[in-house]
């Protein structure tokens, strides 16, 4: 642990008043959230919490008791009251009876249905016998960095007495199962004063009889560690002291905004993979430290911690004191290649003959010196709690490899748990991934109408997206709504100005540094004017082709090179119009423009073809709702030219199209997903007019 427990240690959250009235269960809740709250405590989707709770059998009318367990998958953090198993304590322990021995303590798992109480579908996890078979009312089962920093030592039954006494017992490292549920009694009952219990190599379970208690008695053995770690570490410089300098932070976002689309490239094979960059603190003087390589390539110890970062991270050759992040780019190929055949290897060694076949054998998570950490994941939740389990990681090597020496889990153990068959079924359980999952899209003119619009098309399709404006508060509003619905993880934006080179470069940099890369460019910026030719000035005609001519191509220039970095191709769809192709009165600056837009589509076509790269063009017409072009002067212009108002003008529009129907804003954001999808994979260089008709837009 750090040296420094200031900003560590725990204060007690529970609050008499919001408890008072809860039902047991309920304060199972309450206890399970405050708990999960707290990353200090257990990370994300780690540690359970249970209660055996009286209640009323159903079809008897009886007083039972229920067991209330953290369900498969769930986290106490975030968890409500659907998200508890309940199953009937008289069946789990009749389960004793079935037991068959360590051997067989898989198929233990495939009674827990039996024993479900009242119908509920919510599936029992592996760690319910553990809960169940404690002999308190109340049990908490926490995976707090301190406590595994203990646990996860040559020393650490000796170390557990020392800070805890008889408080705290120890058992040597067991897989979660049944087996381990019966040991978990056995100490009880042998130690009926017993608090909890330290397991080797995992983390901590408490108990009591009540649920305050139980609460207050987590947080109290979690402090006990984090005190003990901060008086006899005070002296020892963490991880054998510092190797490197970190570089700046701006210089550490440049190597990791260069690195992650190189890495991102050559780990989406199989599927689009979403990155995610941390330069905290505690991965900096990780990253940085002498023990840094021997420490990286023991792995990590709990469990939760491994299933989420692999058997071991992979260490980018990158030299802080003398940067050269060209020669690191080049010896990418040949480390990730070696991690692959590194993996394929343990995999050959550990597999047994009912393992599941091979997964992808990319690292997850990339620790580069001077710089960070990178981790790539299926989609940014689980790239950003991987890259959060690492830290937990890192924390514990710190704790234990100051204090004895930090031990990982056993090579064959590690390869049982992530290739448990229990596992294997969860994961087949797993949804189908969206159209778009894992695919990152960055829409232009974000802020407006068929720009938020297609957003959320690729959101609903599970894309992570960055909308870019010029208007900072306009792309930040639509971005919070945005995430609101689909979640932080999935939305960014950033400030950009199309017309300007500079602006371009750093959006992108912000781009490959949120998520790693780039498959999906929807240059969407808009502008409108109209006026006769005689009263085009130059600064109109100018600001046109600089929005719609040049910004274009800006932006196309830029994805072109993330996109070939990447070398898994892409899609780029350009929001041209209806006047690119039929020209219009009083409109000469704005439809040559847009003339152009479509052109500049076709020809980079042509240069994207060889990379795998489509870039297809979308000719909208007259979507006035929602957008954002059609507010101020340009309403005001094209109303005049018509001789009308805003209302007369939408229905001059509808009336004039072949099929008498308004253009709005979704109906351009699903052409853009068509574009964007797999399902038009093999068009390039084509034109999709979304204009109710128009014949004089005939591309043909």
């Amino acid at each position: 642990m750090p040296n420094n427990n200031d900003d560590l240690r725990l204060t007690l959250q529970w609050e008499e008043a919001a408890a008072s009235g809860m039902t047991q269960s309920e304060l199972l809740l309450y206890r399970s959230n405050l708990l999960g709250s707290d990353k200090r405590i257990t990370n994300y989707g780690g540690g359970n919490t249970s209660a055996k709770v009286i209640e009323t059998d159903p079809l008897t009318g009886e007083a039972v008791e229920i067991l209330w367990v953290k369900g498969s998958g769930g986290d106490v953090g975030t968890i409500k009251m659907d998200g508890f198993a309940t199953l009937y304590m008289e069946k789990l322990h009749a389960l004793k009876g079935l037991y068959r021995g360590p051997e067989f303590e898989d198929e233990m798992v495939g009674y827990l249905p039996h024993c479900t109480f009242n119908l509920n579908p919510r599936a029992a996890s592996i760690d319910t016998p553990l809960h169940a078979y404690v002999p308190k009312k109340h049990v908490d089962h926490m995976h707090p960095d301190a406590v595994i920093a203990i646990a996860a030592t040559a020393d650490s039954r000796e170390i557990t007495r020392k800070i805890y006494g008889d408080e705290i017992g120890w058992l040597p490292w067991k897989r979660p199962g049944y087996e381990l549920g019966l040991w978990l009694e056995k100490f009880c009952l042998e130690n009926p004063d017993a608090k909890g219990v330290v397991l080797e190599s995992h983390g901590l379970f408490t108990w009591a009889d009540d649920a305050k208690t139980c609460y207050e008695t987590t947080v109290e053995m979690i402090n006990r560690a984090i005190d003990w770690f901060a008086k006899e570490t005070a002296a020892t410089p963490a991880f054998g002291g510092a190797r490197h300098q970190p570089l700046s932070a701006n210089e550490r976002k440049v190597v990791a905004g260069r690195l992650m689309p190189a890495i991102r490239g050559m780990v989406s094979g199989k599927q689009p993979m979403v990155g995610h960059f941390d330069d905290g603190e505690a991965v900096l003087d990780f990253v940085c430290a002498n023990q840094m390589p021997q420490l990286a390539a023991l792995g990590t110890s709990c469990p939760d911690h491994f299933l989420r970062t692999k058997i071991k991270p992979l260490i980018v050759d990158f030299d802080p004191a003398a940067p050269d992040l060209e020669a690191a780019l080049a010896g990418l190929e040949s480390s990730v290649s070696a991690y692959r055949e590194d993996y394929a290897a343990y995999y050959e060694r550990c597999k047994h003959d009912d393992s599941p076949a091979l997964r992808d054998p990319n690292a997850v998570v990339y620790l580069v010196p001077g710089v960070g950490m990178i981790t790539f994941a299926k989609d940014k939740a689980t790239a950003r709690i991987s890259g959060e389990f690492y830290v937990n990681a890192i924390n514990v090597m710190r704790g234990a490899s100051s204090v004895s020496t930090y031990c990982g889990l056993p090579e064959q153990e590690a390869f049982d748990i992530e290739y448990w068959l229990l596992e294997e079924a969860k994961l087949q359980r797993m949804p189908k991934p969206k159209s778009l999952a894992g695919k990152i899209a960055l829409v232009t003119g974000g802020a407006g109408g068929i720009g938020s619009a297609t957003a959320e098309r690729y959101l609903q399709e599970g894309a992570c997206v960055i909308l870019a404006d010029i208007d900072e508060g306009a792309v930040r509003a639509t971005a919070e709504q945005l995430a609101l619905r689909y979640s932080p993880d999935v939305v960014r934006s950033v400030v950009m100005d199309v017309t300007s080179e500079a602006a371009v470069e750093a959006a992108y940099g912000q781009v490959a540094l949120h998520y790693g890369g780039l498959d999906i460019l929807v240059s969407n910026a808009g502008i409108a004017s109209s006026a006769p030719i005689e009263d085009t000035t130059l600064d109109l005609w100018n600001r046109n082709m600089s929005i719609l001519s040049t910004g274009y191509f800006l932006v196309s220039r830029a994805a072109f090179r993330l996109m070939k970095a990447q070398t898994i191709g892409g899609s780029i769809v350009f929001i041209a119009s209806k006047n690119g192709l039929a020209a219009s009165p009083n409109a000469s600056a704005y439809c040559t423009a847009k003339a152009s837009e479509i052109h500049l589509a076709r020809c980079l076509a042509l240069e994207g073809a060889p990379d795998g790269i489509r870039v297809n063009v979308v000719n909208p017409d007259a979507v006035l709702r929602g957008s954002r072009i059609w507010e101020g002067e340009w309403l005001e212009q094209r109303a005049s030219t018509y001789g009308t108002d805003k209302e007369g003008l939408e229905d001059m529009y509808r009336q004039r199209s072949m099929l008498k129907r308004s253009v709005l804003p979704e109906d351009i954001a699903e052409a853009a997903y068509f574009f964007a999808s797999e399902i038009s994979a093999k068009s390039t260089g084509n034109i999709i007019n979304v204009d109710a008709g128009n014949k004089e837009a005939f591309t043909r």
